[in-house]
Protein backbone atom coordinates (compact mmCIF):
# COMPACT_ATOMS: atom_id res chain seq x y z
CA UNK A 1 0.00 0.00 0.00
CA UNK A 2 1.46 3.41 -0.90
CA UNK A 3 2.73 5.73 1.81
CA UNK A 4 0.76 8.88 1.03
CA UNK A 5 2.02 12.33 2.00
CA UNK A 6 -0.31 15.33 1.81
CA UNK A 7 0.98 18.49 0.22
CA UNK A 8 -0.06 21.13 2.71
CA UNK A 9 0.92 23.78 0.17
CA UNK A 10 -1.85 22.50 -2.15
CA UNK A 11 -4.31 20.67 0.10
CA UNK A 12 -6.24 21.77 3.19
CA UNK A 13 -5.92 25.38 2.03
CA UNK A 14 -9.33 26.10 3.55
CA UNK A 15 -7.29 27.06 6.63
CA UNK A 16 -3.93 28.76 7.18
CA UNK A 17 -0.74 26.74 6.70
CA UNK A 18 0.02 26.03 10.38
CA UNK A 19 -3.47 24.58 10.90
CA UNK A 20 -3.19 22.16 7.98
CA UNK A 21 -0.93 19.70 9.80
CA UNK A 22 -3.53 18.66 12.37
CA UNK A 23 -6.14 18.20 9.64
CA UNK A 24 -3.82 16.07 7.51
CA UNK A 25 -3.10 13.88 10.50
CA UNK A 26 -6.77 13.65 11.47
CA UNK A 27 -7.72 12.03 8.16
CA UNK A 28 -4.85 9.53 8.24
CA UNK A 29 -1.80 11.05 6.57
CA UNK A 30 1.50 10.24 8.24
CA UNK A 31 3.63 12.70 6.30
CA UNK A 32 3.36 16.04 4.53
CA UNK A 33 5.14 17.94 1.80
CA UNK A 34 5.59 21.70 2.18
CA UNK A 35 6.55 23.07 -1.21
CA UNK A 36 6.46 26.65 0.08
CA UNK A 37 7.25 26.73 3.81
CA UNK A 38 8.96 30.11 3.92
CA UNK A 39 5.97 32.27 4.85
CA UNK A 40 6.15 30.77 8.36
CA UNK A 41 9.04 30.26 10.73
CA UNK A 42 10.66 26.84 10.55
CA UNK A 43 10.27 26.52 14.32
CA UNK A 44 6.52 27.04 14.17
CA UNK A 45 6.13 24.51 11.37
CA UNK A 46 8.28 21.99 13.20
CA UNK A 47 6.11 22.31 16.32
CA UNK A 48 2.91 21.81 14.29
CA UNK A 49 4.31 18.79 12.47
CA UNK A 50 5.56 17.24 15.71
CA UNK A 51 2.27 17.87 17.50
CA UNK A 52 0.39 16.17 14.65
CA UNK A 53 2.79 13.23 14.54
CA UNK A 54 3.74 13.95 10.94
CA UNK A 55 6.98 13.50 9.08
CA UNK A 56 7.96 16.30 6.70
CA UNK A 57 8.84 14.39 3.55
CA UNK A 58 9.84 17.20 1.19
CA UNK A 59 10.39 20.92 0.88
CA UNK A 60 11.32 23.02 -2.14
CA UNK A 61 14.17 25.46 -2.41
CA UNK A 62 12.91 29.07 -2.29
CA UNK A 63 14.44 29.92 -5.68
CA UNK A 64 14.24 28.28 -9.12
CA UNK A 65 17.64 29.10 -10.60
CA UNK A 66 19.62 25.85 -10.46
CA UNK A 67 20.32 25.73 -14.19
CA UNK A 68 20.46 29.48 -14.82
CA UNK A 69 23.99 30.74 -15.56
CA UNK A 70 24.93 33.80 -13.54
CA UNK A 71 22.60 32.91 -10.66
CA UNK A 72 25.01 30.77 -8.70
CA UNK A 73 25.06 33.06 -5.67
CA UNK A 74 21.27 33.17 -5.52
CA UNK A 75 21.25 29.38 -5.76
CA UNK A 76 23.69 29.00 -2.87
CA UNK A 77 21.79 31.43 -0.69
CA UNK A 78 18.55 29.63 -1.50
CA UNK A 79 20.03 26.28 -0.65
CA UNK A 80 21.35 27.58 2.66
CA UNK A 81 17.85 28.75 3.58
CA UNK A 82 16.30 25.43 2.50
CA UNK A 83 18.85 23.44 4.48
CA UNK A 84 18.16 25.53 7.58
CA UNK A 85 14.41 24.88 7.26
CA UNK A 86 14.98 21.21 6.49
CA UNK A 87 17.14 20.74 9.56
CA UNK A 88 14.60 22.44 11.83
CA UNK A 89 11.58 20.50 10.53
CA UNK A 90 13.61 17.27 10.23
CA UNK A 91 13.10 16.94 6.47
CA UNK A 92 15.52 14.81 4.47
CA UNK A 93 14.53 15.79 0.90
CA UNK A 94 14.99 19.15 -0.79
CA UNK A 95 13.69 19.76 -4.29
CA UNK A 96 16.27 21.71 -6.28
CA UNK A 97 14.42 23.62 -9.02
CA UNK A 98 16.24 24.08 -12.31
CA UNK A 99 14.44 27.22 -13.43
CA UNK A 100 13.65 28.65 -16.84
CA UNK A 101 16.52 29.03 -19.29
CA UNK A 102 17.61 28.13 -22.81
CA UNK A 103 21.23 29.10 -22.25
CA UNK A 104 23.66 26.61 -23.85
CA UNK A 105 25.55 26.46 -20.55
CA UNK A 106 22.44 25.50 -18.59
CA UNK A 107 23.23 21.81 -18.17
CA UNK A 108 26.80 22.33 -17.04
CA UNK A 109 25.61 25.06 -14.66
CA UNK A 110 22.97 22.76 -13.23
CA UNK A 111 25.42 19.91 -12.77
CA UNK A 112 27.90 22.14 -10.94
CA UNK A 113 25.20 23.62 -8.71
CA UNK A 114 23.61 20.26 -7.89
CA UNK A 115 26.99 18.72 -7.14
CA UNK A 116 27.74 21.55 -4.71
CA UNK A 117 24.25 21.28 -3.21
CA UNK A 118 24.58 17.54 -2.75
CA UNK A 119 27.81 17.93 -0.81
CA UNK A 120 26.24 20.59 1.42
CA UNK A 121 23.10 18.51 1.99
CA UNK A 122 25.08 15.35 2.76
CA UNK A 123 26.46 17.04 5.87
CA UNK A 124 23.00 16.87 7.45
CA UNK A 125 21.95 13.58 5.89
CA UNK A 126 19.65 15.15 3.29
CA UNK A 127 18.96 14.29 -0.33
CA UNK A 128 18.72 16.66 -3.29
CA UNK A 129 15.76 15.93 -5.54
CA UNK A 130 15.58 16.77 -9.27
CA UNK A 131 12.09 16.92 -10.78
CA UNK A 132 11.27 17.17 -14.50
CA UNK A 133 8.32 19.52 -15.08
CA UNK A 134 5.98 19.73 -18.07
CA UNK A 135 6.31 22.57 -20.56
CA UNK A 136 2.56 23.25 -20.76
CA UNK A 137 2.39 24.56 -17.20
CA UNK A 138 6.04 25.64 -17.11
CA UNK A 139 7.08 27.02 -20.50
CA UNK A 140 10.82 27.47 -20.82
CA UNK A 141 11.66 25.25 -17.85
CA UNK A 142 15.02 23.54 -18.29
CA UNK A 143 14.41 20.07 -16.82
CA UNK A 144 11.52 18.43 -18.66
CA UNK A 145 12.16 14.70 -19.11
CA UNK A 146 13.00 11.60 -17.12
CA UNK A 147 15.89 10.61 -19.41
CA UNK A 148 17.32 14.13 -19.11
CA UNK A 149 17.05 13.95 -15.32
CA UNK A 150 18.76 10.58 -15.33
CA UNK A 151 21.64 11.86 -17.45
CA UNK A 152 22.18 14.83 -15.14
CA UNK A 153 21.99 12.72 -11.97
CA UNK A 154 24.53 10.29 -13.38
CA UNK A 155 26.85 13.13 -14.38
CA UNK A 156 26.54 14.75 -10.95
CA UNK A 157 27.75 11.50 -9.44
CA UNK A 158 26.50 11.90 -5.88
CA UNK A 159 24.62 9.17 -4.03
CA UNK A 160 22.27 11.64 -2.35
CA UNK A 161 20.92 13.10 -5.62
CA UNK A 162 17.69 11.41 -6.65
CA UNK A 163 14.86 11.80 -9.14
CA UNK A 164 11.57 13.28 -8.00
CA UNK A 165 9.11 11.57 -10.34
CA UNK A 166 5.87 13.51 -10.66
CA UNK A 167 3.39 11.33 -12.54
CA UNK A 168 1.30 14.35 -13.54
CA UNK A 169 4.21 16.01 -15.33
CA UNK A 170 5.45 12.80 -16.92
CA UNK A 171 2.01 11.87 -18.26
CA UNK A 172 1.91 15.20 -20.08
CA UNK A 173 5.48 14.98 -21.35
CA UNK A 174 6.04 11.26 -21.99
CA UNK A 175 3.21 8.85 -21.18
CA UNK A 176 4.01 5.11 -20.90
CA UNK A 177 4.17 5.71 -17.17
CA UNK A 178 4.60 2.17 -15.90
CA UNK A 179 7.51 1.53 -18.26
CA UNK A 180 9.07 4.90 -17.45
CA UNK A 181 8.86 4.38 -13.70
CA UNK A 182 10.37 0.92 -14.05
CA UNK A 183 13.19 2.22 -16.25
CA UNK A 184 14.21 4.87 -13.71
CA UNK A 185 13.19 3.10 -10.51
CA UNK A 186 16.80 2.77 -9.34
CA UNK A 187 17.10 6.57 -9.19
CA UNK A 188 13.62 7.54 -8.00
CA UNK A 189 13.62 8.89 -4.46
CA UNK A 190 10.19 10.49 -4.30
CA UNK A 191 6.95 10.23 -6.28
CA UNK A 192 4.11 12.71 -6.66
CA UNK A 193 0.60 12.26 -8.02
CA UNK A 194 -2.31 14.31 -9.35
CA UNK A 195 -4.89 14.03 -12.10
CA UNK A 196 -4.53 14.85 -15.79
CA UNK A 197 -6.05 17.14 -16.94
CA UNK A 198 -6.51 19.86 -14.37
CA UNK A 199 -4.08 18.72 -11.66
CA UNK A 200 -6.97 17.74 -9.42
CA UNK A 201 -7.54 14.55 -7.39
CA UNK A 202 -5.95 11.36 -8.76
CA UNK A 203 -9.37 9.72 -8.99
CA UNK A 204 -11.56 8.19 -11.71
CA UNK A 205 -12.45 11.57 -13.21
CA UNK A 206 -9.16 11.90 -15.08
CA UNK A 207 -7.08 9.87 -17.52
CA UNK A 208 -4.39 8.17 -15.42
CA UNK A 209 -5.09 4.72 -14.00
CA UNK A 210 -3.71 5.36 -10.53
CA UNK A 211 -4.92 2.12 -8.88
CA UNK A 212 -2.86 0.25 -11.49
CA UNK A 213 0.23 2.44 -11.10
CA UNK A 214 0.14 2.37 -7.31
CA UNK A 215 -0.17 -1.41 -7.39
CA UNK A 216 2.86 -1.54 -9.69
CA UNK A 217 4.80 0.49 -7.13
CA UNK A 218 3.86 -2.11 -4.53
CA UNK A 219 5.10 -4.85 -6.85
CA UNK A 220 8.41 -3.00 -7.19
CA UNK A 221 8.60 -2.72 -3.37
CA UNK A 222 8.68 1.07 -3.45
CA UNK A 223 8.89 2.16 0.18
CA UNK A 224 9.19 5.92 -0.28
CA UNK A 225 6.54 8.59 0.02
CA UNK A 226 3.90 9.32 -2.63
CA UNK A 227 3.17 13.01 -2.42
CA UNK A 228 -0.39 14.16 -3.12
CA UNK A 229 0.39 17.41 -4.88
CA UNK A 230 -2.96 18.37 -6.34
CA UNK A 231 -5.55 21.14 -6.39
CA UNK A 232 -8.83 19.92 -4.81
CA UNK A 233 -11.83 20.51 -7.07
CA UNK A 234 -14.36 21.32 -4.37
CA UNK A 235 -12.77 21.19 -0.94
CA UNK A 236 -10.05 18.90 0.38
CA UNK A 237 -12.23 16.53 2.40
CA UNK A 238 -14.89 16.28 -0.30
CA UNK A 239 -12.26 15.01 -2.71
CA UNK A 240 -10.59 12.35 -0.56
CA UNK A 241 -12.76 9.38 -1.48
CA UNK A 242 -10.08 8.21 -3.92
CA UNK A 243 -7.68 7.70 -0.99
CA UNK A 244 -9.94 5.53 1.18
CA UNK A 245 -8.39 2.25 -0.06
CA UNK A 246 -5.04 3.58 1.15
CA UNK A 247 -6.06 4.33 4.72
CA UNK A 248 -7.16 7.95 4.32
CA UNK A 249 -10.59 9.16 5.52
CA UNK A 250 -12.62 12.15 4.37
CA UNK A 251 -13.91 12.83 7.87
CA UNK A 252 -12.32 14.54 10.84
CA UNK A 253 -13.41 14.67 14.46
CA UNK A 254 -15.36 17.52 16.01
CA UNK A 255 -12.13 18.90 17.45
CA UNK A 256 -11.00 19.86 13.93
CA UNK A 257 -13.10 22.92 13.17
CA UNK A 258 -13.06 25.37 10.32
CA UNK A 259 -12.51 23.13 7.31
CA UNK A 260 -15.02 22.70 4.54
CA UNK A 261 -16.71 19.28 4.71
Amino acid sequence: MPNLAASVSWMFNEVELPERFALASAVGFRAVEIQAPYSESAERLAKRADAAGLQVALINMPVAVGAVPGQEQAFREGLAKALSYAETVNCKRIHCLAGRTDDPEAESTFIDNVRWAADEAAAQGAQVMLEPLNTVDNPGYFLTGSAQARRIIERVGRENVRMQYDIYHMQIMEGRLADSIAAHFDLIGHIQISGVPGRHEPDDQQEINYPYLLSKLDEMSYDGWVGCEYRPRAGTLAGLDWARPYGISNEVGSESEGIER
